[in-house]
């Protein structure tokens, strides 16, 4: 009678999930001592069974033998990992370049520049996105120049507000004018009086300086001889 072939999914009875747990268990314990002895391998087998019992297999000592592995992966896995980082770093890099050189003929061709390698579709497609980009620019200005223009309509509002406030505050307040007496200066009284003030008699002297005018005057009755 031949056998089955067995199908790999969890067995749902536990009595069977048993039975067929110790015989691979020990099975593979026999396959993991027949291999050490045969080909002279440091084989360690670590099972754990569903109820969490340990069994184990080791050939010469099974710490040493994790202790071996934890240095193995250790340096291995780690010049791999620096090697796969340093490759994907340099894929990175080339992808970004590429990506920025493209980028930078796309700048070109919509400033106008290098096409005479496009086709008629490029063309048309560049012209598409240009006035696309125009309707978008000049929507947005025109938006901001209404936003400034309804700032300075505000603005003239407010300012003649305060003009219409003012105007009111003057008609409001009654014109006070201080009426003052007028004063006459005393000059403009006495006119003649000033007149007699700046009168100056003068009179004609001749001599010698220093002699008063009555001096000289004796002087010349005595020098005049009588006739």
């Amino acid at each position: 009678m031949v056998r089955g072939k067995t199908q790999m999914r969890r067995i749902e009875n536990p009595t069977s999930r048993q039975v067929t747990f110790s015989k691979r268990r020990n099975g593979l314990l026999k396959k993991a001592f027949e291999l050490s002895v045969l080909c002279d391998a440091e084989v360690t087998l670590i099972v754990f069974s569903p109820r969490g019992k340990l069994y184990e297999f080791a050939s010469a000592s099974a710490q040493t033998t994790i202790e071996r592995y934890r240095t193995y992966t250790k340096d291995n896995v780690g010049n791999k990992t620096v090697q796969q980082d340093i490759e994907q770093v340099k894929a990175d890099a080339e992808g970004l370049a590429k990506k920025l050189e493209a980028l930078e003929a796309y700048k070109r061709k919509l400033l106008g520049e290098k096409l005479e390698e496009c086709s008629i579709e490029e063309l048309h497609s560049l012209e598409v996105k240009l006035e696309r980009s125009l309707i978008s620019i000049r929507g947005r200005k025109t938006k901001l120049l209404e936003e400034q223009v309804a700032k300075l309509r505000e603005k003239e509002m407010k300012l003649r507000k305060d003009n219409e406030g003012l105007r009111e505050k003057c008609k409001n307040q009654p014109s006070m004018v201080a009426s003052a007496p007028l004063t006459v200066p005393a000059e403009e009284e006495n006119p003649d009086r000033n007149n007699n003030d700046m009168d100056v008699e003068t009179e004609l002297f001749i001599g010698l300086p220093g002699r008063s005018r009555s001096n000289g005057a004796a002087a010349d009755s005595q020098a005049k001889p009588y006739s």
